[in-house]
């Protein structure tokens, strides 16, 4: 073997290397952006909104089903979840299929929710909902910066996951 078929896989080792360490980091974020929502949804579910504040940038901008127009900024989102404290109650819920996908210090996730909700006559209720959040990598911590929550078309396909 000749120094430059030498010099060649070395190279090429060292490329493919590179690529699956590459492939390791970006699982690794991916599971990083989706444990830190399913954090935040489980707060939310027991009335807490702030597990959502806590992981927001300062420049969030935020839209959900019941806004009239964008919500600019932390400060103004704090303001919209302070009078939902302590009043959601969600009993448990799905994450249907989340996708996350990185570029540089950009990700964005977006999955389908069905939150399930106990009534006072004991019966589950189903909600659902679309979510698309966008995280950016601040100082080194995932944040969101943009966040909107719609109502899909419900079909049977999402009535029923599994």
């Amino acid at each position: 073997m000749s120094i430059m078929q030498v010099i060649l896989s070395l190279t090429l080792i060292g490329v493919l290397l590179t690529v699956s360490c590459s492939e390791g980091e970006k699982e690794e974020e991916v599971n990083t952006i989706i444990t830190l929502e399913k954090a935040a949804l489980d707060r939310w579910g027991k009335g807490d909104p702030w597990g959502y504040t806590d992981i927001s940038a300062d420049e969030i901008t935020y839209f959900d089903t019941s806004t009239e127009r964008r919500i600019d900024g932390l400060e103004a989102l704090k303001k919209y979840y302070a009078p939902l404290e302590g009043k959601i109650h969600i009993e448990r819920y799905d994450m249907i299929d989340p996708k996350v996908q990185i570029h540089g210090n950009t990700a964005v996730l977006t999955f389908n929710l069905i939150d399930y909700i106990r009534t006072p006559q004991g019966l589950t209720e189903q909600d659902y909902w679309s979510s698309t959040e966008v995280y950016c990598r601040i100082s080194g911590s995932w944040k969101i910066i943009h966040t909107h929550w719609s109502k899909p078309k419900i079909n049977d396909e999402i009535k029923d996951p599994s």
